[in-house]
This record gives C-alpha cells, sequence and structure tokens, in this order.
C-alpha cells in the first residue's frame, strides 16, 4: 500500500513532466482515494477501461492518453460527464503522462516499442528529441522493407501500411540498417526521420503528404497503428512503480482499431 501522494511523486520523479510541452496536463488529473493498493495501467482513459479498472478493484490509474487536453471544450457533459461520473463515484485516481511518457530511454512507449521489435537505438531526433534511431538489436540487416514489415506485423498482431521509399533509379532501399520509430501520431516527424539519416520510419499514422515524402525521399514509411505502437510504456511505467512502492498492478488493454 501506498499514499497517492507517494504514486504521484515516483510517477514524476521517474517521468519528469516538468521537462515537456506538452498538449494537455501531466500527472494528476483526477483525485481519488488517498491510499492506493491496486493500480491500472493502459492506454487511454476511455470508459471501457475505466470499467475494466472499477472491475478489477483498482484505486488509481495510470495512462498515456489522459481525459483533459488543450483547446478541448471545457464544459463535463456526454462522455466526459460519463467517464467522470465514474471514476468519481468509486473513488478511483487517474494519472496521465503523454509525452515524458512517449520519451523515457528506458520504459517509455519508443524504448518499449524498440524492445518488443528487436530495434535498438543510439540515437534521437525530432523536437523534443523524441524520436527514436537505431537499427537491429541482433545487428542483422533486413533486407528490404518486406523483411521489415513482416517483423512489425508479427510482433504487433496487425497489419501494417506500407509506402515504399524509391530512390532516383525506382529502385527500393535494401539492407535496411538505419531504422527510425516514433510511437502514436508521429508522421510529422517523418521529415526529421530522413534528415536523421533513416532508410525507413515507423509510426502510428500517416497522413496525406508522407506518401509523397516517401517516395520522393526513398525512405520507406510504416503506419503501425496508433493505439498498436503506444501499449507498452504505461504497463512498464507502472510495473516499475508498483514495484517500488508495494502496490498490485494490472495492466488492461481495450482493443482499439486505429
Amino acid at each position: 500500500m501506498a499514499t497517492l501522494q507517494q504514486l504521484i511523486q515516483a510517477c514524476d520523479g521517474l517521468l519528469q513532466p516538468e521537462r515537456f510541452r506538452d498538449y494537455g496536463p501531466n500527472g494528476l488529473q483526477v483525485e481519488g482515494r488517498p491510499q492506493v493498493h491496486k493500480l491500472v495501467s493502459g492506454v487511454t482513459a476511455s470508459l471501457d477501461l475505466i470499467d475494466a479498472a472499477i472491475a478489477a478493484g483498482a484505486d488509481a490509474v495510470l495512462v498515456h492518453h489522459g481525459l483533459f487536453w488543450r483547446g478541448q471544450d471545457g464544459r463535463v457533459t456526454g462522455w466526459m460527464r460519463q467517464r467522470l461520473a465514474r471514476l468519481l463515484a468509486h473513488d478511483i485516481s487517474v494519472l496521465a503522462y503523454h509525452l515524458p511518457l512517449d520519451a523515457h530511454p528506458e520504459l517509455g512507449n519508443n524504448a518499449q516499442l524498440g524492445r518488443v521489435l528487436g530495434l535498438l537505438a543510439d540515437a534521437r531526433f525530432g523536437e523534443q528529441d523524441l524520436g527514436f534511431l537505431g537499427g537491429p538489436a541482433d545487428g542483422q540487416a533486413f533486407a528490404d522493407t518486406a523483411a521489415l514489415r513482416a517483423r512489425v506485423e508479427q510482433a504487433l498482431g496487425r497489419q501494417v501500411t506500407v509506402v515504399e521509399g524509391r530512390n532516383a533509379q525506382g529502385a527500393a532501399p535494401a539492407s535496411l540498417t538505419r531504422i527510425a520509430w516514433c510511437s502514436g501520431g508521429a508522421q510529422g516527424y517523418f521529415e526529421a526521420a530522413i534528415a536523421a539519416g533513416a532508410q525507413a520510419f515507423l509510426t502510428g499514422e500517416i497522413s496525406e503528404p508522407q506518401a509523397h515524402y516517401a517516395r520522393e525521399c526513398g525512405v520507406s514509411f510504416l503506419a503501425c497503428g496508433h493505439h498498436a505502437t503506444e501499449r507498452y510504456g504505461a504497463p512498464a511505467v507502472a510495473a516499475r512503480v508498483a514495484q517500488d512502492l508495494g502496490l498490485a498492478h494490472e495492466f488492461i488493454d481495450i482493443p482499439n482499431p486505429a
């Protein structure tokens, strides 16, 4: 058992949210009971996750996508009312960490995604150094984009959208040793990944411009799923904090096709 304040201090100390310019508040977003016995982790503070946390006997929930974002409607109606009503009725706290959870060098979404995919980072790139750049952890290059795609689909258990890069002679990249990745909706990091020397870039989503950049710059783009690429940071952080504080911990993954 630990106090809520001890849980907050442990998470803040590990993730250092004060270092980041973010899209919403990091840390405690909803205050529940002062004592915490069980911590549930998940990707998004959705109604489904909240209900599952209630059923699991959680005192607090740690997520990557919290309830509050910069510029959103501040009224407590509709889906926001439903989520807050459940949390307040059951006295459950919500802690959310967005960019700090992406960036942590060991437990964050990008570090953990690299572990799952068998990639080892040796450099960072992009705004606030959120992007990771490196190569296969076993030192064996991917033969081509198809081989990289097969690795990602096997590891994440889902289909991947690929736009293959082509060089000036129309050839696809081969012998891939420099892979860049950034979980979630980081398609805007593609140009920075290209500039950093990546031969392929992995993220969760793709927008219209990235297909053209891939074809024109010779760097392949793999859109692997926003949720699928961000399933790993929250449980890794929660497990570490729970171990340190003597808490029970459970990761609850709410399926999401995005």
